[in-house]
């Protein structure tokens, strides 16, 4: 197994290890003392943390960060809920327990499987073959087509969202999080929450959405080109499924490395399908035609991540996040992009 990003617990972020340890004997199956914790490098939004057992049995723990939280952010109880329900549909770990009683470790947390197995922070896939940076990209695709036609109603999540009038919502849900969390006025961001509702196209699909799916967020076999988990759902819900492809595709336009970016790929050469190919095969999989109004969903998806932004802004300067990133904020340069893509200038 190779070395794992791990370190010691960070000062902000520690807590009562042997509450946790008794919490595990009580709640996991087959958890074996003594219990060793060490904290992930990274994790802006949920510390997540690796559990090492006394017999090498390795789990995971996500939790929800110390300080004060916007609403309706950090929901590791809905992760929990989703990978769950969803075992056996989508590749997803095996969840172990969930503890929503803040006196074991301060806040709610879940324990799941530790995987082993390959996860690309650069999308660009460097130092693999064409055919395997295809198969890649493929299965990404169809993994997220499959979620999406997964019946929620027969899985158990017929009540995790409310159906229909998703973008309405999430507009003035991402609205709302964005003033909360808002340091400076950003002209793009006021147009943006001026024009998106106008423009919500009359699709009401519903389905459920993964909410942040994305090549950094799915993990593949250690050799093969094959999901083996879609991770990090704490967004999920029921939605409208042209959310999620929406935003999985704007990496092809993204500048930015750090969450992902196909800037410099040969789409030629590089066996890296272009954005019309990829979206193309996701219509074929799930049934459609032509997707009406891509650039208003597109918009939508870069939208919800400047207000997102926003917020991780906010933290880092509040000094709560895990990281030790340096205070920039990613949110106008977002809104600008998104602005020009709903008006068609780029």
């Amino acid at each position: 197994m190779a070395e794992l990003p791990v370190r010691d617990v960070v000062p902000a972020h520690r807590f009562d290890e042997a509450r946790l340890a008794a919490w595990m004997a009580a709640n996991v199956e087959g958890y074996v003392p003594p219990l060793r914790v060490q904290q992930f490098q990274g994790g802006a939004s949920n510390p997540t943390f690796l559990l090492t057992a006394g017999d090498g049995h390795l789990y995971v723990l996500r939790k929800k960060p110390p300080g004060q939280l916007l609403s309706s952010a950090h929901q590791v109880d809905r992760e929990y809920r989703a990978m769950k329900a969803l075992a056996g549909h989508i590749p997803v770990p095996v969840m172990r327990a969930l503890c929503d009683d803040p006196d074991v470790i301060g806040t709610t947390f879940y324990v799941m499987d530790y995987l082993e197995g390959r996860i690309f922070r650069d999308a660009t896939l460097p130092g693999l073959e064409p055919a395997e940076r295809a198969a890649i990209y493929d299965d990404l695709n169809a993994t997220l087509a499959k979620l999406h036609q997964v019946d929620f109603e027969a899985v158990g999540l017929g009540d995790y969202g409310r159906p229909g009038n998703y973008f309405e919502r999430q507009v003035a849900r991402w609205t709302r999080q964005y003033k909360d969390a808002q340091t400076d006025p950003i002209p793009a961001m006021d147009a943006l929450i001026e024009a998106l509702p106008a423009r919500i196209p009359t699709d009401q699909s519903v389905s459920i959405a993964h909410g942040d799916y994305r090549l950094e967020n799915v993990m593949f076999h250690p050799t093969e080109p094959r999901i083996i988990a879609v991770l990090d759902w704490e967004l999920s819900t029921i939605g409208h499924p042209l959310a999620d492809i929406g935003y999985n595709a704007f990496i092809w336009r993204s500048h930015s490395p750090g969450w992902g970016s196909l800037d410099g790929v040969d789409f030629a050469t590089s066996g890296i399908p272009t954005e019309a190919e990829y979206v193309a095969a996701y219509a074929r999989r799930t049934g459609r035609g032509e997707i009406a109004d891509w650039p208003f969903y597109m918009a939508f998806g870069i939208f919800r991540l400047a207000s997102i932004s926003q917020g991780v802004y906010r933290r880092t300067l509040a000094g709560v996040l895990a990281s030790e990133r340096e205070a920039i904020n990613g949110c106008p340069p977002l809104a600008e992009q998104a602005l020009a893509i709903l008006e068609g200038r780029e």
